[in-house]
C-alpha cells in the first residue's frame, strides 16, 4: 500500500521559512516525478514546485528565488524549503509523486497546514 505522507507545516510570521517534507512508502521514489501543490480557501489547487525522475526542477513564479524542492531517494522523501514566506503563502500543501509510463502512479498525501501571519 502506497502512503504519502507530509509534515513540516505550521504557523509562521511573514518573512519566516518553513522547511516542508514528504515521506513516501510503499513505491521507489526513484522512478517518480514528486510535486508540491498548495490549495488556499477558495482557490484551485496549484503547483508551486515540481523535481523530475532525473532532479530537474520547475518552480511556480510566485515561488522562484523563495522556495527550493529536493528529492533523497535514499530516504524516499521530498523536501520544499520554503523561505521569505508571505502571506498569500497561506494553504494547504500536498506532496504528489507521479509516474507516467507503466505500471502508471498518481499518489497524493493529504496535505500540511502553512499558515503565514502578518
Amino acid at each position: 500500500q502506497v502512503q504519502v505522507v507530509e509534515s513540516g507545516g505550521g504557523l509562521v510570521q511573514a518573512g519566516g521559512s518553513l522547511r516542508l517534507s514528504c515521506a513516501v512508502s510503499g513505491i521507489s521514489l526513484s522512478v517518480y516525478a514528486m510535486g508540491w501543490y498548495r490549495q488556499a480557501p477558495g482557490k484551485q489547487r496549484e503547483l508551486v514546485a515540481a523535481v523530475s525522475r532525473g532532479g530537474m526542477t520547475n518552480y511556480a513564479d510566485s515561488a522562484k528565488g523563495r522556495f527550493t524542492i529536493s528529492r533523497d531517494n535514499t530516504k524516499n522523501t521530498v523536501y520544499l524549503q520554503m523561505n521569505s514566506l508571505k502571506l498569500e503563502d497561506t494553504a494547504v500543501y500536498y506532496c504528489n509523486a507521479k509516474k507516467e509510463t507503466f505500471p502508471y502512479g498518481d499518489y497524493w498525501g493529504q496535505g500540511t497546514q502553512v499558515t503565514v501571519s502578518s
